[in-house]
């Protein structure tokens, strides 16, 4: 509402005087120029000076300096100034958003928000929000810039598992996306949509979750993703429960590989994990929850001194804000490592 509210009033008309009732005339108060010490006016200082000191001010501030006058509320919204927006903590999320969207927004945050429009965007967190097909469809087809997106528990489009994919696993304008970072993990993909998926990956995504996939995730589909992203950094394959050993071999042509995820894949022994430090030399994280027994997981450390082993045990893939970094008492708004400049207090 104060992003909406923040211009300045207009004229109003005013009585002339008591007995003239049809008499009417535009007043204003007089303001008194107070000048400076200096002998410097406001009025005088130049708009790239004004903006540099805009650019220091908190988003209240902001907006209060906006409802001053019109050249102030014109600089107040210049696209400069509202690059990095975060509106969590806003009651009436929906006229805000439309405001700020029409700002050129690059790394925008707004959790649990109604979507209708997007553009021009780089980094995006939708996590919890409520995203028509037809919005995704927009994103894919209009945001060539973006390359952070998260859509964690998107709540129209999850009614829509379908459609969902078919956007955003298998068209060609999510892969000119070039996403670096991507999380499908537990999408109830069928073995047809994982496949699909791995097919069109982009070749620059970097980290990848895929777990979560149990008896859909295949060997074959291991081996498309291989080709597919060979400078994947990060892969979380957990539960996937069709995997065995002679993954590996695939895993080998990742010459990037530092963090691998294999938590519950079953068919995978402790005999095959012990040679994973001369199968894998780049590799630094390993993840094996559900795989090892305590007494086997130390003897595992010592083999395999150089990678830390179950550090992790949640993914930070395309997660804006990874777990464990959040509290009631100071909560996490960082975005993929950085905060929004423009922010809603708490």
């Amino acid at each position: 509402e104060s992003i909406q509210q923040s211009s300045p009033p207009r004229k109003v008309q005013l009585l002339v005087s008591r007995g003239k009732e049809n008499r009417f005339v535009l007043a204003r108060r007089s303001r008194r120029r107070r000048e400076s010490a200096s002998g410097v006016s406001w009025d005088h200082l130049p708009e790239e000076l004004l903006l540099r000191i805009y650019m220091c001010l908190p988003l209240q501030n902001l907006l209060r300096a906006s409802g001053v006058c019109r050249r102030w509320h014109r600089l107040a919204f210049d696209d400069s100034l509202w690059t990095s927006v975060d509106l969590e903590g806003l009651t009436h999320m929906g006229p805000a958003l439309q405001q700020v969207l029409k700002t050129r927004v690059r790394r925008l945050r707004c959790p649990r928000a109604f979507v209708e429009d997007l553009q021009l965007i780089v980094e995006l967190d939708l996590s919890g929000s409520i995203i028509p097909t037809s919005v995704l469809q927009n994103v894919a087809g209009r945001c060539r810039r973006l390359r952070f997106l998260s859509l964690e528990e998107p709540g129209a489009a999850a009614a829509e598992p379908e459609r969902l994919l078919r956007r955003l696993g298998c068209c060609s304008s999510v892969l000119s996306l070039r996403l670096e970072q991507l999380n499908v993990s537990w999408c109830s993909f069928g073995r047809d949509h994982v496949t699909s998926v791995v097919t069109n990956l982009s070749p620059t995504v970097c980290s990848l979750n895929l777990s979560g996939y149990r008896d859909t995730l295949t060997l074959d589909d291991l081996k498309l993703l291989v080709d597919r992203c060979p400078n994947v950094q990060t892969l979380d394959l957990s539960d996937s429960t069709l995997l065995t050993a002679d993954s590996f071999l695939l895993l080998q042509q990742l010459k990037n590989l530092l963090h691998l995820s294999l938590s519950r894949c079953y068919h995978i022994h402790l005999a095959a994990l012990s040679d994973l430090g001369r199968t894998l030399p780049s590799l630094r994280f390993l993840d094996v929850f559900g795989l090892v027994q305590d007494n086997q997981l130390l003897s595992l450390k010592k083999d395999m001194s150089h990678i830390s082993i179950n550090c992790r045990p949640f993914s930070c893939v395309a997660r804006p804000t990874p777990a464990g970094r959040t509290g009631p008492l100071q909560p996490d708004r960082s975005m993929w490592g950085r905060t929004c400049r423009l922010r809603v207090p708490l």
